[in-house]
């Protein structure tokens, strides 16, 4: 596609921020979760990421690390940074369930495999983060860009 192509670049940057806002509703309810159910956070992070144990104030700190995350990441800010690390993140939650896909017929396993086209979605969104133009960082380059063009004073592009 080339950048300059007018009719399809809003129609991938709307379907880019329907990825973002997809992946960010997934992302928010574990986020929720380490705040409304410590205890299954602690039960998640010990089945699946071995640590043996997770105390309620250790939850929320990392709930609380993840939610400015999250929010950052649903803004489209600072999208070479979280972009990739939500990412990671959702790698280490998808490769972390490898037990659950060998056994897909087993409750609740068939569930993991949404995490697949998710990973894909995450993936996606970071290789076509520069056309994610309903982002702050796209509209933060906007703004940039349209105050390098204009005179100061007269008004006109320059």
């Amino acid at each position: 596609m080339s950048d300059s192509d007018p009719k399809l670049r809003p129609q991938l940057a709307l379907c880019l921020l329907l990825i973002r806002l997809g992946i960010t509703s997934v992302f928010l309810m574990w986020t929720i979760d380490k705040f409304v159910n410590p205890e299954h956070a602690a039960a998640v992070f010990k089945k699946f990421y071995m640590v043996p144990s997770l105390s309620s104030s250790l939850a929320y700190g990392i709930g609380a690390i993840q939610l400015a995350l999250v929010i950052a990441f649903a803004l489209g800010a600072f999208r070479n940074i979280t972009y990739p690390i939500i990412l990671i993140l959702h790698s280490i939650s998808t490769f972390s369930s490898f037990k659950q896909y060998a056994d897909p017929w087993t409750y609740p396993h068939l569930l993991f495999f949404a995490a697949i086209p998710m990973l894909a979605a995450c993936f996606t969104l970071w290789l076509l983060r520069r056309y994610d133009d309903y982002s702050i960082d796209a509209m933060r380059s906007r703004g940039s860009a349209a105050a390098t063009t204009t005179t100061p004073g007269d008004g006109t592009a320059g």
